[in-house]
């Protein structure tokens, strides 16, 4: 608590050297001393709108998945979430999912979900 006082007290002083008036000179402790739970803990879509390995714990944007196919009903398993390939149905070669700049477009009609570990 003596810190957050004392930084205070540090940014009041600095204020009133600057030439330009300060009214809220709160808001520069925000700047100088950030709040550590918040940066232990951040939120969720927060986490997810950062670099895969800029967050807190590191993990990848892609997965495996599985796809079924609106034809057939079989299912294509796994399929690459960014792959960069046509994936064909192996029954009825259906075009089952299409590559784009990033992740996979499944076709309309197809159903996918994510791969677990099991």
């Amino acid at each position: 608590m003596e810190t957050v006082e004392h930084a205070y007290k540090w940014i009041t002083t600095v204020a009133s050297w600057l030439p330009l008036p300060l009214s809220y000179p709160s808001t520069l402790i925000g700047r100088l001393m950030p709040n550590h739970v918040y940066e232990l803990y951040p939120p969720a879509e927060l986490e997810k709108r950062k670099q895969e390995l800029k967050r807190r714990f590191p993990f990848p944007n892609s997965f495996f998945m599985d796809v079924r196919c609106h034809g057939c009903l079989l299912v294509t398993t796994p399929v690459y979430s960014h792959t960069q390939t046509v994936v064909d149905c192996a029954n009825c070669f259906m075009v089952l999912c299409k590559p784009t700049g990033a992740r996979a477009r499944v076709t309309e009609g197809c159903s996918f979900r994510r791969k677990t570990d099991d």
